[in-house]
């Protein structure tokens, strides 16, 4: 019995403190809301959004270049492999 009045108290104990924390998250999450909601359209002008799409844009072509250039290089060693082999079995 001792073993689980001690559990009784300390589960009422971390449910109290539990619910302390709640509510301080709780009103931290409010004031956060009531600044983004002021700030939120002065912030997103200050996001360079032109930048960011060129970047990405030059990311996006230079993928693309390296892609085009790996296909190129594997489908040469195919053609090779291909032109090896006929020769072997002399096709």
């Amino acid at each position: 019995m001792p073993i689980l009045r001690a559990a009784g108290k300390g589960a009422k104990w971390a449910g109290g403190y539990g619910m302390a924390g709640a509510k301080a998250g709780a009103r931290a999450t409010r004031r956060g809301a009531g600044w983004v909601a002021d700030r939120g359209e002065e912030l997103w002008d200050k996001v360079p959004v032109e930048e960011i799409g060129e970047s990405i844009g030059e990311f996006v072509e230079e993928a693309r270049d390296r892609i085009s250039d790996t296909v190129e290089s594997e489908l040469d060693d195919l053609r090779k492999a291909i032109k090896r082999q006929r020769r072997k079995l002399g096709i």
